[in-house]
């Protein structure tokens, strides 16, 4: 089902693509999006989505299952509480991309904003995994409770010389782990987390993101494990514990 979204209101897009859905369709290209919310937010099962332009805030909230390719942009709150399902940006994404996200991929060619991460959690065996191409601003990983974040700093289009990651990284962080090609800076870093570098076990954990990452957008695996990679992981499941009284 092709949808030309210019001019259309979010809410009667957003209801055109669900009733859709409801009715059996399950492959989408949704030309000329310009700014719409939610697109994809609860959508559930084997459904595919092509989207050309820049989607508003909080796409694929609580998706559980679905494919969104977004050849361009996006803006804050992607794969806000996602529960399943891939989500693919050519571009760059805003902040707080995979806000409280419970399964499934995000993969960024570009750059991200803040907060990126935050509230990360794992359970069994859904494990939800964030790639980013290029660089991250403050707090990527903050409270992060699980899950698998991998930030390259190769490919987006910040030319500033500036670290890959910004300040703050893995504040709070009680789980999970950050992988960042050529390492960070303690100083960096969250209270009392520690960069190290990653094991061959540890490249074993990230190499089939890293490999999904290249294939979706043609780009060289070799070259991305020629760098070294540094892990931040919390040392204790409660960074805080000595601030309660119990």
């Amino acid at each position: 089902m092709e949808i030309n979204a210019k001019g259309i209101y979010y809410r009667d897009l957003n209801k055109m693509i669900r009733e859709a859905v409801a009715g059996g369709e399950r492959s989408f290209v949704l030309r000329n999006i310009n700014g719409q919310r939610y697109i994809g937010d609860g959508i559930e099962g084997k459904v595919k989505m092509d989207l050309y332009g820049t989607p508003g805030q909080d796409m694929a909230a609580f998706m559980k299952g679905p494919e969104i390719v977004v050849h361009g942009n996006a803006q804050d709150g992607v794969g806000n509480t996602m529960d399943d399902g891939k989500i693919t940006i050519t571009g760059m994404a805003g902040d707080i991309v995979g806000y409280g996200m419970r399964g499934g991929r995000i993969y960024i060619q570009g750059d991200v904003g803040y907060r990126v991460g935050i509230h990360m959690k794992a359970y069994k065996d859904k494990i939800p995994a964030i790639v980013i191409g290029g660089k991250a601003g403050d707090f990527l990983g903050e409270y992060m409770a699980g899950g698998v974040i991998i930030l390259l700093g190769m490919f987006g289009e910040d030319r500033n010389g500036r670290p890959a990651a910004g300040d703050f990284l893995g504040t709070g962080m009680h789980g999970g782990a950050i992988y960042v090609r050529g390492g960070v800076d303690e100083h960096m870093l969250g209270k009392g987390l520690k960069p190290e570098e990653a094991t061959p076990e540890d490249m074993k954990t990230i190499r089939p993101y890293l490999k999904e990452f290249c294939q979706v957008f043609g780009l060289d695996l070799n070259g991305i494990l020629d760098g070294s990679f540094s892990k931040i992981a919390p040392a204790t499941h409660r960074p805080y514990g000595n601030m309660y009284a119990y």
